[in-house]
């Protein structure tokens, strides 16, 4: 075997190992016997919530033991290959399967970086808010164009997108808006974005100048039913208000909008969607999220820090450049990870920053470091 091949090898078993520590391979399968076990359960779905969340750790420990068992079966199959080839003399064959332990080599260590979504809410489903930052109209067609790659991001991996609110800019795109997306570890692979998000371009509004605009990403995890967070009926305000609609026959003219604003840390929601009562619970739920993310960022430094940093939406707080004129690149800040792939990373391929980003908080790395590197 080529000294390539065998580092290709090695990568591989070394995620596969992570692999099997995450999951705890040995107990694994008695695990997913106590999953079924329950799932026969004719009670189950007394409580719907319960069961979804029983469904979705199931389904989560079946992915991942098929994951684990796909990667050492297609390494071993590959390794038998080449193995068959060297003794044939089949350069074809050996060659094959090299090109096949290659791809197989991504996909380990894709997964193994999964593996490390592994924080308290990393696999909770999550909100997502987009608000236009320094640029007037500039700046909320760039919101919008956000909103576009975000909801493609989320479209393309499976996950269930919800509107939350919107409210339009005076001549074009989006103020703000807000999501909640529903998936496995939405959360953890959604976390990374928050913060600052920069553009520069030649502007499309018939100025034919170079613009620079900005806009803040806040992402923050729905909290899960078990988790209690108390919230002062003293502490908040809430205001209803007549919602915008799409116009003509669409338009909401009733006061259903709901706002709520925690007095304690001037959080504010608004769920703009339904009925008043349904925007009620909506936006509880939010702030509730919210307050769970504050707890979170005191329990983690890191986290803490990231979201210190975000700061006001303009110059010096950005953590991501998206650069269309006069050349083509998105660079992270923070990873310096980049691409000249402009329009492909607008239509949602993000996994490559996410990743870059998971990868160096797991490693410990500071921004510095991971910029020297």
């Amino acid at each position: 075997m080529r000294a390539e091949t065998q580092k290709t090898v090695d990568r591989i078993e070394k995620s596969l190992n992570l692999l099997g520590q995450r999951l705890d391979w040995e107990t694994a399968p008695h695990r997913l016997e106590e999953f079924n076990a329950r799932v026969e359960d004719p009670n189950l779905w007394d409580d719907p919530a319960a069961a979804q969340k029983l469904m979705r750790d199931r389904q989560m420990l079946v992915d991942a033991m098929e994951t684990y068992h796909s990667i050492k079966q297609d390494l071993s199959d590959n390794l038998e290959l080449i193995e068959l080839g060297e003794m044939e003399d089949d350069a074809d064959v050996v060659s094959d399967a090299e090109g096949a332990l290659a791809t197989l080599s991504e996909k380990a260590a894709q997964k193994e970086l999964e593996a490390l979504l592994d924080g308290e809410a990393d696999g909770n489903d999550t909100f997502l808010e987009i608000n236009a930052g320094a640029g007037g109209t500039e700046a909320c067609d760039w919101a919008a164009m956000l909103q576009r790659m975000y909801v493609r991001w989320a479209e393309k991996r499976g996950y269930e997108v919800e509107l939350q609110f919107e409210e339009a800019g005076a001549e074009a795109g989006i103020k703000s808006c807000g999501y909640k997306i529903s998936g496995q570890n939405a959360y953890g692979w959604l976390k990374s974005e928050s913060g600052v998000h920069r553009l520069v371009r030649i502007s499309p509004f018939g100025k034919g100048t170079r613009e620079t605009s900005f806009a803040s990403v806040w992402v923050y995890p729905v909290v899960d039913d078990n988790i209690e967070i108390e919230v002062n009926p003293s502490d908040i305000r809430i205001d209803t208000y007549r919602s915008s609609g799409a116009g003509g026959q669409h338009v909401n003219t009733t006061d259903s909008a709901v706002r709520i604003t925690h007095i304690p840390t001037n959080i504010v929601v608004t769920s703009s969607e339904k009925s008043q009562h349904q925007n009620r619970d909506i936006a509880m739920k939010a702030l509730k999220s919210r307050l769970y993310q504050m707890e979170l960022d005191r329990r983690n430094a890191e986290i803490n820090a990231q979201h210190e940093a975000k700061g006001d939406a303009g110059w010096g707080n950005q953590i991501r450049s998206y650069v269309l004129q006069p050349y083509q690149m998105v660079k992270d800040l923070r990873t310096s990870h980049e691409t000249s792939d402009t329009q492909g990373v607008l239509d949602g391929a993000l996994d490559p920053f996410m990743a870059a980003t998971l990868a160096q908080q797991a490693s410990g790395k500071s921004r510095a470091d991971a910029q020297g590197d």
